[in-house]
């Protein structure tokens, strides 16, 4: 009987697997190439107006059209060539977004690379308008020196929250899609802003379960700098270990519950389970602990408990973000193939629960 189980277990895991790699490769060839959506369209047209406008007003005032002195022509020279300046660096950063960024596959690194984009194209326009501002370079400098002075005794925490998002960027402890701890906050990044960053939260107070609660959290990026981070779904292994137990009797028959716990694990994870584990174990090959003591199948413990009753353990590998639809599914199929030998596993009843 078990070994049937077993059979159909396995042919149902390569089903599973060849069903995700089937979708893998569906992700990978569906990957189009870039193409300017309607909205896109329209700022181009945008850009290429406001170029023109700004050149023509800048060709009108260097003929004296309109009769200004000396002074105010040249400045108005210097605002136009500065508005077709920034419009260029604002055309360009689109076009890039698009045909460049756009062209990566992993929607993680485009996030980054977009947000990182638009903070060195908004410190570009930056320079470009104090420039504008200060004729004198020396005047500019000074004055961006004092400004960056007083900022920062006003601004510590931004900064420092600025400082956390550059760290983010460069040692990418989580990423947009990750399911992270960070002190009491526990979610789905959804965003990754210059200064905060965005949880969809789930589990909570007022459920029992990793389920979304509807909340969503906002820290400020100098936590990353100062706390703990746990990342759950880490890309390197994005799987956790997780355990359902049971009370049993002393006298129950060990064997057959061990058995069939494992048979019912191995049915809902077995395959798949041992193609992380080899993924888990390679990198524990690469630290000093023992990668033999993982187990490639779902492993079934007992253990003694502090009342009258022993407590069998099945522990098995998933995607946390699966990790309760999971253990429902288990739980059920446990309980169905534990409770068909009533004289074999015996359960608490009554009060003794």
């Amino acid at each position: 009987m078990l070994n049937k189980q077993r059979a159909e277990a396995e042919r149902l895991q390569q089903q599973e697997l060849d069903r995700v790699a089937a979708e893998e490769a569906n992700v990978r060839t569906d990957h189009k190439k870039p193409v300017a959506a309607t909205k896109d369209k329209v700022w181009f047209g945008g850009y290429i107006l406001l170029l023109i406008c700004f050149a023509v007003l800048h060709y009108i005032v260097a003929l004296r059209f309109f009769g200004f002195s000396a002074n105010i022509t040249a400045l108005l020279q210097r605002l136009a060539k500065g508005a077709v300046l920034m419009v260029f660096i604002l055309g360009l950063a689109k076009v890039c977004e698009i045909y460049v960024i756009g062209r990566i596959e992993d929607p993680v690194s485009r996030y980054n690379l977009n947000r990182i984009q638009r903070l060195i194209v908004g410190l570009i326009l930056t320079f470009v308008a104090i420039s504008l501002l200060f004729v004198n370079w020396y005047t500019a400098v000074v004055s961006v020196g004092l400004i960056s002075l007083i900022l920062g005794f006003a601004l510590q925490k931004p900064i420092t929250s600025l400082i956390g998002w550059i760290y983010l960027m460069v040692r990418a402890p989580y990423s947009v899609g990750d399911r992270i701890k960070i002190g009491d906050a526990t979610g789905d990044v959804i965003e990754v802003g210059y200064f905060d960053t965005t949880l969809w939260e789930f589990g909570g107070k007022y459920l029992s379960t990793d389920h979304p609660t509807g909340r969503i959290i906002r820290f400020p990026n100098s936590e990353v700098l100062e706390s703990a981070i746990y990342n759950y779904t880490w890309p390197l292994f994005p799987y956790v270990w997780n355990e359902i137990r049971f009370n049993i009797a002393y006298n129950s028959d060990l064997e057959f519950v061990a058995a069939t716990m494992q048979a019912a694990a191995e049915q809902e994870v077995g395959n798949l389970m041992m193609e992380r584990v080899r993924v888990y174990r390679e990198l524990l090959s690469k630290t000093p602990v023992d990668e033999l003591e993982v187990k490639e199948h779902p492993a079934v413990l007992f253990r003694v408990s502090d009342n009258t009753w022993l407590v069998a353990i099945v522990r098995y590998l998933v995607n946390p973000k699966e990790a309760g639809r999971v253990k429902t599914r288990l739980i059920k199929k446990l309980l169905s193939d534990l409770n068909a030998a009533p004289d074999r596993v015996l359960f608490p009843k009554g009060d003794a629960r």
